[in-house]
C-alpha cells in the first residue's frame, strides 16, 4: 500500500493484492489459489493460526499430527503442543523486560528436560537447537541472548520468516501498549504476531504482560489490533 501521507482517494491507496483481495484475510477460491495445508504446525498450533489469520480455512497435514515435546506437560508450561499464553506481571517496560527473560530463562531450562518428536521421527532429547525465541525489540534480543547465551536461536520476526523449530517463545516486552515504541500498529500487527508464533512445530509459547489487551482503544484499526492479541490470550 502507500508508503507515503496524502490523499488517495477511494481504493487507490490500496496496494495490487488489497485490491483483489477486498478485505479478505486469504484469496477467495474465484480469484486465486489458497494453499491450504500446513506441514510445520501441529493441529493444535495450526487451528489457533487459521482461526485468528487464515478465516479458518488453513489445515494441518497428517504428518504434522505427532510432533509434540514430551514431558512438557509435566512442567509449568502444562502441553505437549499448541499455543500457551504464560502472563508475567510488570510495569514501565518499553523495549525490554527483565522480568520476562527471567520466566523465559525457566521455561527453556525445562524444556531441555523434555524430549521432542517431529515429523514422525524418533524420539530424541531436546536441544537449544530446537528453540526460537522471538522478540520485536533489538534491545529485548540482546538481553536474552545475554543471560541465555550466544548459541541460542534468539531474534527479531524478520530474522525467523521462513524458519522454524520445535518451540517458539515469543517475548512481548512491553508491559503496557501506552509504554510500546509505536504503539499496537507494530506491537500486535497481525502479520508479525502470524509469522512469529506460526513458526512452531509442536509449541508455541507467547509470554507478556495482563495489561497488553486493557487499553483506550483511539481508531477501529487499533480495537482490530486489540481484539486480535485479546483472541489469542483466549484461544492460548
Amino acid at each position: 500500500s502507500q508508503p507515503t501521507q496524502g490523499s488517495h482517494p477511494g481504493e487507490s491507496g490500496l496496494s495490487a493484492l488489497e485490491y483483489l483481495l477486498h478485505g479478505h484475510a486469504t484469496v477467495p477460491t474465484d480469484r486465486g489459489i489458497f494453499l491450504g495445508l500446513s506441514y510445520r504446525m501441529h493441529p493444535d498450533v495450526c487451528r489457533m493460526i487459521s482461526d485468528a489469520y487464515y478465516e479458518g480455512r488453513l489445515q494441518s497435514a497428517p504428518i504434522a499430527a505427532g510432533n509434540r515435546i514430551i514431558g512438557a506437560r509435566a512442567t509449568s508450561i502444562g502441553l505437549e503442543s499448541g499455543v500457551r499464553f504464560i502472563p508475567v506481571d510488570h510495569e514501565g517496560c518499553t523495549q525490554d523486560s527483565d522480568e520476562e527473560i527471567a520466566t523465559i530463562t525457566a521455561i527453556v531450562r525445562e524444556l531441555l528436560a523434555c524430549s521432542v518428536t517431529v515429523k514422525n521421527q524418533p524420539q530424541r532429547p531436546m536441544t537449544l537447537r530446537d528453540i526460537l525465541i522471538v522478540a520485536p525489540f533489538n534491545m529485548q534480543v540482546r538481553a536474552l541472548k545475554h543471560r541465555l547465551g550466544p548459541t541460542v536461536r534468539i531474534g527479531t520476526v524478520d530474522k525467523f520468516q521462513g524458519q522454524e523449530a520445535p518451540v517458539v517463545i515469543v517475548s512481548m516486552c512491553a508491559s503496557t501498549l501506552d509504554d510500546a515504541p509505536r504503539g499496537p500498529q507494530f506491537l500486535l500487527a497481525r502479520n508479525r504476531l502470524n509469522v512469529a508464533i506460526s513458526r512452531a512445530q509442536a509449541l508455541a509459547i507467547v509470554v507478556g504482560s495482563r495489561q497488553l489487551g486493557d487499553v483506550r482503544v483511539r481508531s477501529v484499526e487499533e480495537m482490530l489490533l486489540v481484539s486480535g492479541w485479546c483472541r489469542i490470550e483466549e484461544l492460548a
